[in-house]
């Protein structure tokens, strides 16, 4: 497994991909992330990261039909690989790591 970092917005992007399999695409996640954090995402950022993360091997992207909704329109959906689900599991260890014994320092 190649050691490339893993950002906090990358971070949300894969766990939105994950909760979202088999059929996350672009606009699905950024509403996935807004709906769960409360924050604003940019879908240009959202597109960015994706394409990102999947030159890093840790999404994989396929083309699927659209529906009648979307005039047959293909939208690429995404799916986290299973390096990536071990990275992610790996940077979610390392963040838990960190707080370890600060709760109370940020009034938690």
């Amino acid at each position: 497994m190649g050691r490339h970092s893993m950002g906090e917005f990358e971070q949300l992007v894969m766990v939105a991909a994950l909760r979202l399999a088999p059929d996350g695409y672009g606009v699905s996640i950024v509403e996935e992330i807004e709906d769960r954090t409360g924050r604003d995402v940019s879908q240009a950022a959202a597109y960015l990261t994706l394409k990102r993360l999947e030159e890093k091997g840790w999404l994989n992207g396929r083309q699927v039909e659209g529906g009648e909704d979307r005039g047959h329109r293909e939208r690429r959906c995404f799916e986290v690989t299973p390096e990536g689900r071990e990275r992610l599991a790996q940077a979610h260890m390392e963040f838990t790591t960190m707080w370890e014994g600060l709760a109370g320092e940020v009034g938690r």
